[in-house]
């Protein structure tokens, strides 16, 4: 019989890796069977003496007990042996019996992932909902980045290089009609700089700045909230089946069984097990986007710092005794 524990544990995981699980068991299938055809299939006949051959000297042995009489060894033949061999054989050879096919599979991880969440109670069912939104977060903000340019830099890097070199116009078609967020950028910086004073132009460019980055950040505060309250949301399962498990301790009184006791725990430690295997990647997620994001302003700052020191730039001023 199955360990509960183990079954409701793997439940999930099993419904992804049961595809993998079928193939490499249909494999090893396909294997045991090629090697039981090469198998020879009759088992050496064993060379068993005969008892008339053999000279055993009788010797007296005094054990203390009545002697009985009328009773002989029996001494088995050589054809007993082999049935004895080939029947053994048999009976090493036969298949484990079990689900097979990869629809038993399917159905088995479907009933044990239903059981899993029934076990868990109402917290392990808002645990479950934030991990489908966790997942639907982080592939819509990579999708996002991507979009963005988060990872393309080039572009606004060779621009910025044009309008140092004095190639003002080049510049602005290099980096015209561009949805990447630091060409953006870069396009208002020179727009601004050819249509207004330097003080005006900053304030411009850093208000675009400001409201592409506020938009790259988008969608970072909802993981940060799920990284936060999926292991409370977790602990708080775990308390409620603590009482529980302890309420039915109570009312049980002296014939209260430890192992009700144990599976209750068990199952209220699972709601923070899961708790936590949501919270783990929402934070791990939100930290490399947090990173890519730093890395845009890092980038904006200094491509429009480059610009504006290179449009109007101040000679130095030695004083001299």
């Amino acid at each position: 019989m199955r360990n509960p524990s183990i079954r409701n544990l793997l439940a999930i995981g099993f419904l992804i890796t049961s595809p993998f699980t079928a193939f490499a068991q249909a494999v090893d299938d396909t294997a045991d069977q090629t090697q039981l055809v090469q198998a020879p299939s009759t088992v050496p006949d064993l060379a068993v003496p005969k008892v008339d051959d053999l000279a055993i000297p009788s010797v007296p042995v005094t054990t203390g007990l009545p002697e009985t009489s009328g009773t002989e060894p029996q001494v088995e033949t050589e054809g007993q042996i082999d049935v004895a061999a080939q029947s053994k054989s048999e009976q090493d050879l036969q298949f484990p019996t079990g689900p097979q096919t990869l629809e038993e599979q399917v159905t088995q991880a479907k009933d044990d992932a239903v059981e899993f969440l029934v076990d868990g109670g109402p917290s392990i069912w808002a645990i479950g909902a934030l991990s489908v939104i966790t997942v639907a977060l982080i592939l819509w903000k990579i999708w996002r980045l991507a979009c963005i340019g988060a990872w393309s830099k080039n572009r606004a890097i060779y621009a910025v290089t044009l309008y140092e070199r004095g190639d003002a116009a080049a510049a602005r078609t290099h980096v015209m009609r561009r949805t990447g967020i630091r060409s953006k950028v870069i396009h208002v910086a020179l727009e601004a700089l050819m249509k207004h004073p330097e003080a005006t132009a900053r304030e411009e460019t850093a208000r675009v700045a400001k409201r592409e980055l506020s938009r790259a950040n988008s969608g970072l505060r909802a993981l940060e909230l799920i990284a936060t309250i999926a292991p409370l949301l977790g602990l708080l399962g775990t308390v409620m089946g603590m009482i529980a498990a302890f309420q039915a301790l109570q009312e049980a009184g002296s014939r209260a069984d430890p192992a009700i006791l144990a599976g209750g725990i068990w199952e209220a430690l699972l709601t923070t097990a899961a708790g936590m295997a949501v919270a783990i990647p929402a934070s791990a997620a939100l930290t490399w986007f947090e990173s890519v994001t730093e890395r845009i302003r890092q980038d904006l700052e200094d491509n429009v710092t480059r610009l504006f020191v290179s449009a109007q730039p101040q000679p130095l001023k030695v004083a001299a005794e």
